[in-house]
């Protein structure tokens, strides 16, 4: 017998399971059906919990919930309705939530199946030098500075709005970049594929009032890019030097030169990413803005 969803919510059904010798081999066949059902529901549970597809499914369990009561109950208009609702609220799930589903399936088909190659992880060490001392050179001095690492989710809108340079990774051009007064050091570096694509481009600015009002224009446009994709993106502070990084709509404010390699390398590192994590992880990751390093 397969599981059919409207069998699911007819009672004539349940109530004929009920009836059947439960030592019959139909029986075992349903009762085995129900279990792996609540399995699957069990772990995707666990997968999506404390993440931002937990709202999802709830209210999803809220409408399944309400349409079994009503039919127990015996509530046929009220059954009808959530029977419409189910069935045009997928559809209307799609539409609304494309954004993250799309960056799930982005997510989903960049998993790889296996670690990454050794020259690959060269140039993401590479990448982490560079920054590292970039950033360390520019917070001694107070220079100010804005660098986004593009990851899953593309960042062509705000590429175009930059001054290409298709250029190798380096602290010093880095640095260069950021000097005060020069044509480059207003406005952000977007890295691309260990590349910084376009210096001078413009990141969108969050709107969040959990932003600490001393923080200036830069740590908001930090914010309000990790708010629209799951880039990565390193502030250093005009006024106090310290260094921040932004990641999945959340600001890490004051970082130590360890926490700040720390945080790169769990994030940016693929040896420790989505290679280790089944598909249907990296799916719900992708959905729920999760980074790279699979960190919140």
């Amino acid at each position: 017998m397969s599981f059919n969803l409207d069998d699911f919510f007819n009672i004539k059904n349940w109530q004929q399971i009920f009836t059947t010798d439960i030592f019959s081999a139909g029986f075992l066949v349903n009762v085995l059906d129900i279990l792996v059902v609540w399995y699957l529901i069990y772990k995707l549970i666990q997968l999506v919990r404390g993440t931002k597809a937990i709202q999802l499914f709830k209210g999803v369990a809220v409408f399944i919930a309400i349409r079994l009561g009503a039919e127990l109950i015996g509530l046929h208009t009220l059954s009808w309705l959530m029977d419409q609702v189910i069935t045009y609220g997928v559809i209307a799930a799609i539409v609304i939530f494309q954004p993250e589903i799309r960056r799930g399936l982005e997510h989903l088909g960049r998993t790889s199946l296996f670690l990454a190659s050794k020259s690959e992880q060269r140039e993401e060490e590479k990448l982490i030098k560079a920054l590292d001392k970039a950033v360390q050179y520019m917070s001694k001095r107070r220079i100010g500075a804005l660098i986004t690492i593009e990851r899953n989710t593309g960042l062509e809108e705000y590429i175009e709005t930059g001054i290409p340079l298709d250029a190798d990774i380096t602290g010093e051009l880095l640095i260069n970049i950021f000097i005060p007064n020069t044509p480059l050091h207003d406005g952000a570096v977007i890295v691309r594929q260990d590349k910084i694509a376009v210096a001078c481009a413009y990141l969108p600015l969050s709107e969040s009032m959990l932003i600490p009002k001393e923080f200036g224009t830069r740590h908001r446009a930090a914010v309000g890019v990790s708010e629209v994709s799951d880039a990565l993106t390193v502030v250093v502070s005009e006024e106090t030097g310290d260094i921040s990084i932004s990641l999945n709509n959340e600001l890490r404010p004051g970082l130590s030169q360890e926490e700040f390699l720390d945080l790169l390398q769990a994030e940016l590192v693929s040896e420790t990413t989505d290679s280790k994590k089944g598909i249907l992880q990296s799916f719900i990751d992708g959905v729920s803005g999760v980074g790279k390093g699979g960190k919140k």
